[in-house]
């Protein structure tokens, strides 16, 4: 089962900027964690079928659906913790 991180994002989005920083790190922490970033500029679409209202917007997913949603810069930590839940509510 996959675990998936949507970040939806803008260009011109300052706090964007730092988030995209703090997921690149973890990124390369987790193998196990697909990362896909959302131009909601480009792809405004996909933003609102997830109701994205505020950038930054992460949603964390597994295949039983949405874990977690924050928005705003989310810390490295709180992240981590969202990626755990998911991947334990994609094995049990």
């Amino acid at each position: 089962m996959a675990v998936t991180i949507k970040d939806f994002y803008a260009d011109w989005c300052g706090p964007c900027k730092s988030q995209e920083q703090i997921l690149e790190e973890l990124e390369a922490e987790y193998d196990g964690v697909e990362f896909e970033r959302i131009d909601v500029d480009e792809r405004q679409e996909i933003a609102n079928e997830y109701q994205v209202r505020s950038l930054p917007t992460l949603i964390v997913e597994n295949d039983e659906g949405i874990v977690d949603r924050f928005v705003g810069v989310t810390q490295a930590d709180d992240l981590t913790d969202a990626f755990e839940k998911a991947q334990a509510g994609a094995e049990a």
